[in-house]
């Protein structure tokens, strides 16, 4: 007689009576091993995996797209059936056909680029861009294509009638349900945007000092602590003793109350498969540059993986968000509620600016702070973005609470 084991729907979160099932992992009658995924779950604070309670053959009580209650029976497991033994030796034999089939694509595309007449460098960039050597005309000797010729052609400075004619879009449409995750993103985003009062400050930070102090000691702190000096643990750094300076940019209102932290708890959002995720780096105002890059790396990869747990998602009293990465000359942050405020970065652009009545160029960060204004005067919250850029342009201010070296020496 089978012995058949219930899996129920466990609760991902406190609150949390329903999850939605985003994707199926193994199909229906599959035979699994204990731990290993069966599918994703949406809830509407994080993108999790229901693993396998024992080893056996499963039978789906649910499908993709189902909205699902927690305790809810999400398949049956039918023990009496054991996953067969890993085929490791055959896999190893499949390694070197997979290496020899790449190696084959390898050399037929060396083969054609032999036969294009193009400098070196001119060569490197059609194979790293795929461009169409045929279309790129030549402006060397003897129709030699040149590094700036590939430059031109990849620039859209070329005659090819495919290029011309578009992307080659139809009147087609195509419709695709919103995760659980993204419903409930776009609820709070809209009753932020309904509920707070919310502004945005800007300033600009010359990061002139920061950008040679990373190239002067880079290689020395990655081989030092293992992990690569950022811009990003600068600006965690500086917003974390500017918290500690404005503590109601760090508060948050809970009904007639001011709520107020002694602890920096930072959201980082960064960038994942399911679209943008905040997961937060705990108790940053303990930690020095090091640790927060180790933090922010983990919290990164997690994201990237699909791995970040719900606690590590939760929570959080101040959020920084870095566009630049993507291009972004300005914007204006949205808060992550309940939070009151929360600081946008921006690209790097050289610019002319003043330094002592001549013009210079420098490399220029345009830098965001959205705020709750019921919470937190303009006062402040300027003050607060002027005391980030000036730890920022001045880091050893960092070191001494967000004042210069003289101002504790004079005890001011």
């Amino acid at each position: 007689m089978a012995d058949i084991l219930e899996m129920k729907m466990p609760s991902p979160g406190e609150s949390i009576t329903e999850v939605e099932v985003a994707q199926l992992l193994v199909a229906d009658g599959d035979v699994v091993d204990i731990d290993q995924p069966l599918a994703e779950i949406d809830s509407d604070k994080a993108t999790l995996e229901l693993n396998a309670e024992a080893a056996g053959k499963v039978e789906f009580m649910v499908g993709e797209g189902d909205t699902v209650e927690v305790g809810q029976v999400v398949c049956k497991i039918d023990t009496s059936f054991k996953p067969e033994p890993k085929a490791e030796p055959e896999a190893v034999a499949e390694a070197p056909k997979a290496a020899d089939k790449a190696a084959s694509k390898v050399e037929a595309k060396v083969a054609v680029d032999a036969n294009v007449k193009a400098t070196p460098v001119a060569k490197a960039m059609i194979q790293e861009t795929g461009a169409k050597a045929a279309q790129i005309k030549g402006s060397g000797e003897g129709g030699k294509i040149l590094k700036q010729d590939v430059e031109m052609y990849l620039a859209g400075g070329f005659d090819s009638a495919d290029q011309l004619s578009g992307w080659g879009g139809s009147r087609d449409q195509s419709k695709e349900k919103m995760s659980s995750l993204r419903r409930k993103i776009a609820t709070r985003l809209v009753a932020v945007k309904n509920e707070t009062a919310m502004l945005t400050t800007f300033n600009e930070v010359d990061m002139s000092y920061i950008m040679d102090l990373r190239k002067k000691y880079k290689v020395a702190f990655k081989e030092k602590h293992g992990v690569g000096l950022g811009f990003m643990s600068f600006f965690t750094k500086a917003v974390t003793e500017a918290l500690n300076t404005f503590p109601a940019v760090n508060a948050h209102i809970d009904g007639q109350e001011m709520v107020f932290h002694n602890y920096a708890d930072i959201g980082i959002a960064v960038s994942s498969p399911k679209g943008l995720m905040v997961p937060v780096l705990r108790n940053v105002e303990q930690m020095n540059l090091a640790e927060i890059e180790g933090g922010i790396k983990a919290l990164a990869i997690k994201a990237r993986d699909g791995k970040l747990s719900l606690e590590e998602m939760t929570g959080g009293t101040f959020t920084i968000t870095n566009g630049g990465v993507f291009g972004s000359m300005l914007s204006t942050p949205i808060i992550n509620p309940p939070q009151s405020a929360i600081l946008g970065m921006h690209n790097i652009v050289e610019r002319p600016l003043a330094i002592n009545g001549k013009v210079e160029i420098r490399p220029i960060m345009y830098v965001a702070l959205s705020y709750d204004h019921r919470i937190i005067d303009g006062k402040e919250s300027v003050s607060f973005l002027v005391k980030v850029k000036q730890m920022l342009e001045n880091p050893s201010w960092m070191l001494f609470g967000g004042k210069e070296p003289e101002q504790i020496l004079l005890g001011l």
